[in-house]
């Protein structure tokens, strides 16, 4: 997920009358099919029974006899006796695609649980499978690209030169569809999945971005959920210019924590033992790219990129070390270079999946049109928190140029929804804590799980005993944990973060140990298969 500025976020009085006419009163007849959908065999190795369909929908919601665009489906259907519908996933983003993530899901719940869902992995608009797929930018990212941190004007031009450039060829390339690519539009896509499906109701399973995507899609449409399971969650009242900003800091902190890790293991990394000093040799290897990329492909910009992934699961970070240690020690490039190339290079679907993430978060919000504000705000944030500030700021930067004019995103406030379940790490760097309490606070009757002292980035199906064993009483029968007010238990729940409560928490699984020493990468760790779903950004 990914998010900023001055945000246009209160609507609840308008919404209210959308709601009304989008959804039926409670008690009406079922609802018919929209479109039939035609499933076939689209069966991988690792998820024999995965099916694929398409599915028309309006490119324009407001004119519903218009111009169709096509989304592109997955389905593992249930094969238990009991059936309790859809359930329909998404890995975030935006610009995630969303079709393997169905047959994840389906192959990491407890057989009992999954047999009695339809798992619907689905492409939102312009992503993936689904036409028109968006794609802008050819060579956005070709390395070497400026040093993120202008400290030249060059610098500074030369990054700006690039993201007008990004916005103004996904004008002239897609500039018919950019105004009908945000997540409204998706939310309400997602009710024509479900009329399609012939279902009354879905459930809705969402990573990070997709977790914002669900609770747009319960405000406009509370009376078809079923079950809405958010994790790493979004904080809605910053969307989408002050979530960057909180995310900068947070990522910030999070790869202090992997160069401590180093300094733990400074028998095998050979970096010392002080993670200040560590923090210091990282920050020389970053200037020594700037005028020495290594392998000619890694420059600061680049270096970042590697880098970022650690934020967000730290099964790669014996990986990362490596490569660290090896060009401090050694001045090997290669394990540098190697690690660039399987983290940090953009490879064509990425150049899909960045488009869709700037469209709908240049859409979504309005961002800041004077540069002088961006350049304030990140120069502030980076004094705190050098790490991914001005990276981040231009990853987000062609929104300064955005043509299509911002939305006002709906209030996801919701009373009317069965309990839903959020989960969160505390030390998630994508989407912070914070984010986690406030929609706590928006969703009511809702259930907060935290996973204590984790650092995470999606913490479901990836290893965690104590949060699956929550996730699955509720995907069973609506279960969500409640600690009573004035237990003790509760006092110490409500006691673990200042920024409000939390009705469960399970402790963090173990930090990763060093990859053995005759191996380059690191071995396979519980949630590598989830977060090669979730992606890198978002």
């Amino acid at each position: 997920m990914k998010k900023r500025a001055a945000v246009l976020m209160s609507l609840a009085t308008v919404l209210s009358a959308t709601v009304a006419a989008a959804v039926p009163p409670a008690g009406a007849s079922p609802v018919p099919k929209a479109e039939a959908l035609t499933w076939k065999s689209c069966a991988t190795a690792r998820y024999p029974t995965l099916q694929c369909a398409t599915l028309g929908v309006p490119l324009d919601h407001a004119q519903p006899a218009g111009r169709l665009i096509t989304l592109a489906l997955t389905r593992v259907p249930h094969t238990g006796k009991t059936f309790r519908g859809p359930l329909l996933v998404n890995p975030g983003g935006p610009g995630g695609s969303g079709r393997t993530l169905a047959g994840f899901v389906a192959s990491a719940l407890p057989k009992a649980v999954a047999e009695s869902y339809d798992v619907i992995g689905f492409d939102p608009r312009g992503v993936g499978q689904s036409q028109p797929a968006l794609n802008c930018g050819q060579g956005h990212f070709a390395p070497v690209r400026p040093d993120s941190v202008p400290l030249t004007a060059a610098d500074e031009r030369a990054n700006l030169d690039r993201a007008a450039a990004f916005a103004r060829e996904c004008q002239e390339k897609h500039g018919d569809v950019l105004p009908h690519i945000g997540t409204v539009s998706a939310a309400r896509d997602m009710d024509l999945v479900r009329r399609a499906l012939g279902a009354e109701r879905i459930s809705y399973f969402g990573y990070s971005y997709g977790t914002f995507l669900g609770a747009v899609y319960a405000r406009l449409y509370p009376e078809r959920v079923q079950r809405l399971v958010l994790d790493s969650v979004v904080d809605p009242g910053g969307v989408w210019y002050e979530d960057n900003l909180a995310q900068d800091l947070a990522f910030d902190a999070r790869h202090k924590s992997f160069l401590a890790w180093v300094a733990k293991y400074d028998d095998r990394y050979g970096l010392g033992t002080d993670p200040a000093a560590v923090e210091r040799a990282w920050y020389r290897m970053r200037a020594a790219l700037r005028t020495e990329p290594a392998g000619g492909k890694v420059g600061p910009s680049e270096l970042e990129d590697t880098y970022l992934p650690g934020g967000y699961f730290n099964g790669y970070w014996p990986n990362l070390a490596e490569a660290f240690s090896a060009y401090v020690r050694d001045r090997d490039t290669k394990p540098l270079v190697a690690a660039y190339e399987r983290f940090g290079a953009v490879d064509p679907a990425a150049g899909n999946s960045y488009s869709v993430y700037s469209a709908v978060q240049c859409r979504d919000s309005a961002w800041p049109r004077k540069w002088s504000e961006w350049r304030r705000d990140m120069w502030r944030t980076h004094a705190k928190a050098p790490f991914m500030t001005w990276n981040n700021a231009w990853y987000n930067a062609p929104c300064a140029f955005w043509r299509t004019e911002p939305l006002e995103l709906p209030d996801v406030t919701n009373a009317q929804l069965p309990p839903a379940l959020l989960l969160q790490a505390t030390e998630d760097a994508a989407t912070p804590y914070a984010g986690a309490v406030a929609m706590r606070q928006r969703l009511a009757g809702s259930a907060l799980v935290v996973e204590e002292g984790g650092g995470n980035h999606g913490i479901s199906l990836s290893g965690n005993a104590c949060l699956d064993r929550h996730l699955v009483a509720y995907l069973t029968d609506g279960t969500v944990p409640r600690a009573a007010a004035g237990t003790r238990e509760a006092d110490a729940l409500y006691g673990a973060r200042e920024a409000g409560p939390v009705d469960a928490a399970c402790p963090a699984q173990p930090e990763p140990k060093p990859a053995p020493a005759t191996r380059a990468a690191a071995p396979a760790a519980h949630g590598t298969a989830l977060h090669g779903l979730l992606g890198f950004r978002g």
